[in-house]
């Protein structure tokens, strides 16, 4: 569950562990401590008594019901561990956790697509079960907008540039950032290549939900007995 952290990430999540053992009068940490604090460094702390009307709590099912599904039937795509509506944090309202089988250091073409699918599989679920979208799936589409950059830019994985590199990486001690040099010309060919390309893995991800529809419909139906699922 901890694939991908530093190890100042992993100090604070055995510290917090720790904590919450204390809390509850335990001299040992068990499982379920190191568990909810993974949670609490990804997601935030359980805000349950932030009530959410039903209307919403609706519509943060479908969605991450939606995420949930397309990682489990997607090539590639971390599977899914945990999904819950129950609010954590400053703003999630809910939160599908994804973890890797195994430690990786690399990610192939396919695999950083399937990033993007599970990504858009949110916001799609919300137009194919509820009829209209919100404003939940907003960092869902900025992340799968900066992976696909990403993949033109600095991987040479498109036809927009070849080979060539738009964006090189700054040092990341001294304000980090990138550097993009190049034309006009070649602005509008990677913005039309993210589109059209986010476009594309967007009703592949429809279709998806679609023919998986009874399996998401159970989901939804046990996050509203339940509010928590794992994977």
């Amino acid at each position: 569950l901890t694939a991908g952290l530093a190890g100042a990430d992993l100090a604070n999540i055995i510290n917090e562990a720790a904590l919450l053992a204390g809390r509850n009068n335990r001299k040992t940490v068990t499982h379920k401590d190191l568990l909810e604090a993974v949670e609490r460094a990804i997601a935030g702390l359980e805000k349950k008594s932030r009530r959410i009307n039903p209307k919403e709590k609706k519509i943060v099912a479908y969605h991450e019901s939606g995420h949930a599904l397309i990682a489990e039937v997607t090539k590639g795509a971390k599977k899914v561990s945990k999904v819950s509506i129950i609010p954590r944090g400053l703003a999630a309202l809910g939160y599908t956790l994804n973890t890797p089988e195994e430690n990786k250091f690399l990610m192939q073409r396919h695999e950083l697509i399937a990033e993007v699918d599970v990504l858009l599989g949110g916001r799609a679920a919300e137009e194919v079960f509820i009829g209209e979208i919100s404003t939940g799936a907003g960092n869902d589409l900025e992340r799968a907008t900066d992976i696909i950059k990403s993949m033109a830019g600095m991987y040479g994985m498109s036809e927009v540039a070849g080979l060539m590199v738009l964006e090189k990486k700054n040092n990341t001690f001294l304000n980090g950032g990138t550097t993009k040099e190049y034309s006009e010309k070649m602005s509008e060919d990677l913005d039309n290549f993210v589109k059209n390309l986010l476009d594309e893995r967007y009703k592949a991800v429809l279709e998806t939900l679609r023919t998986y529809n009874g399996a998401i419909e159970e989901i939804v139906s046990e996050l509203f007995k339940t509010e928590t699922i794992e994977g």
